[in-house]
């Protein structure tokens, strides 16, 4: 017996899953039930693995709209390449795939920290970042992330973001908006 999903989240590592989880719950999201697709660790890269998933997920998301899948949510590492040739690249997996790329009018969203997460956990945490840095510390375990999304959250609830803000994150909260409230 399959389950009802009604969202999908597509996603590199636990740590994406885990902030990805616990911001939606804080916003309110009735999550009521949710299906991850992470990448396998130790098999390859996990952003190849998010790219090939993603025309997959989107073709599912099509053909069950409605029914099944209420929204997907991808988050995916924009190491040196940025969230612009990021997002270039997964809708070029989908024409490969021969998958129209992501309409306006669709709940999928796409969520890319430039370089990784870390530098927007280092910003959430209160350090200044610059996203040309790659040196941002990891989190002991993907859970310690509740007080970085609580700040979020925070953040998000006034419209503004602490200044400077990584431009990736501010697109993320752009996003958020746009394909998910």
């Amino acid at each position: 017996m399959s389950r009802s999903v009604q969202i999908v989240l597509l996603c590199e590592d636990r740590q994406h899953e885990t902030f990805v989880r616990r911001f939606l719950n804080k916003t309110g999201q009735q999550i009521r039930d949710i299906r991850v697709s992470i990448a396998p660790p130790g098999r390859g890269a996990a952003e190849q693995f998010v790219r090939k998933q993603f025309p997959i997920e989107l073709s599912t998301y099509r053909a069950n709209r409605k029914r099944v899948t209420e929204a997907v949510v991808v988050m995916i590492d924009g190491d040196s390449e940025g969230a612009t040739a990021r997002m270039n690249r997964l809708n070029q997996a989908c024409r490969a795939r021969g998958v129209e790329p992501r309409r306006p009018d669709e709940r999928v969203a796409v969520f890319i920290p430039t370089w990784n997460i870390e530098t927007w956990l280092a910003y959430l945490g209160g350090s200044h970042v610059d996203e040309k840095l790659a040196n941002y510390p990891r989190l002991n375990r993907p859970r310690d992330c509740q007080t970085h999304v609580n700040e979020l959250h925070q953040m998000c609830q006034q419209r503004e973001l602490r200044r400077p803000s990584p431009p990736s994150l501010v697109a993320a909260c752009e996003e958020y908006r746009l394909r998910l409230q």
